[in-house]
């Protein structure tokens, strides 16, 4: 298997990079792509991705995570949130940016096209990067799949509501805490009014009734954080959706950071089998 990590992607929307990993085995074989898109305070190398990557590629699909630009992690530290003033300026449509470039990086590269079947694209999401990837899946014609593990169904309801809102309005920002590295991570009042801005767009149940591609949705059922009728709305807006509830299993799908095993946790494990399988019988 090969494994390239902390590929440096050049963006077309700003000047930060946007750090990438792909693994496959070069075989030259077209094989089915798949982009995941980590979540809110996530990164590329959060618990188990790795190990989830590596048996995406034990069948013969070619694998790529990436840290979105503005998640707070730099070239040098992609773990840690050094760059907080990046965190607080990152926004919904930052993301949709950096996922589109990943795609347009994929299908134009030299260096995979006797290994990338580019009209095979699935997308995963993992939390907020669930709608992100529904909300691309919507409007980019290359996308085949779409997958969400613990996925949110509605990026206004979770925005702090009236004199919450006026306070992070009047002071311009609001902190929230890191529970791992202790840090006062910043939101910028800019991240709500992108979304007023492009609040259409931005809706999740309008990208999800507009799909017309398989659409795959995995949630646990002891998700505390993305509640199960989150994943249940989905599924009602998605003409073409399957949905896979599993029991027990947590928002995490059973992930903690740092992982230390060598196997992936039995829910990570599932939903992971559970893709791979949708991928290859919706070839």
């Amino acid at each position: 298997m090969i494994k390239t990590p902390n590929i440096l992607v050049k963006s077309n929307h700003h000047d930060k990079p946007i750090l990438t990993d792909v693994f496959y085995v070069k075989n030259n074989i077209k094989k089915p792509i798949i982009i995941f898109c980590h979540g809110y305070k996530g990164y590329k190398d959060w618990g188990a991705w790795n190990l989830a990557a590596n048996e995406f590629v034990k069948n013969d699909l070619f694998f790529v995570k990436f840290n979105f630009s503005h998640n707070g992690g730099t070239v040098e530290n992609p773990i840690d949130f050094p760059d907080l003033e990046a965190f607080g300026q990152n926004n919904f449509i930052t993301e949709l940016n950096d996922l589109e470039d990943i795609i347009e990086w994929l299908i134009t590269n030299s260096d995979f096209k006797n290994e990338i079947d580019i009209n095979n694209i699935s997308l995963i999401g993992h939390s907020r990067g669930g709608g992100i990837v529904t909300i691309k899946a919507s409007e980019n014609k290359h996308i085949s799949k779409v997958i969400s593990w613990s996925g949110v169904s509605d990026f206004g309801a979770r925005f702090p509501k009236e004199e919450e809102l006026k306070f992070w309005k009047k002071v311009g920002v609001s902190f929230i805490e890191n529970t791992r590295t202790k840090q006062k991570m910043p939101h910028y009042f800019q991240f709500y009014t992108s979304f007023k801005e492009h609040e259409e767009r931005l809706t999740i149940k309008r990208a999800a009734s507009t799909l017309k591609i398989p659409h795959l949705i995995i949630h646990g059922e002891e998700d505390i954080v993305v509640l199960p009728k989150e994943a249940k709305k989905l599924h009602t807006w998605s003409p073409k959706s399957e949905l896979i509830l599993i029991p027990e299993m947590n928002h995490p799908l059973g992930c903690t950071q740092p992982w230390e095993s060598d196997k992936m946790p039995t829910h990570l494990a599932e939903a992971v089998n559970l893709s791979v399988n949708f991928i290859l019988k919706n070839k």
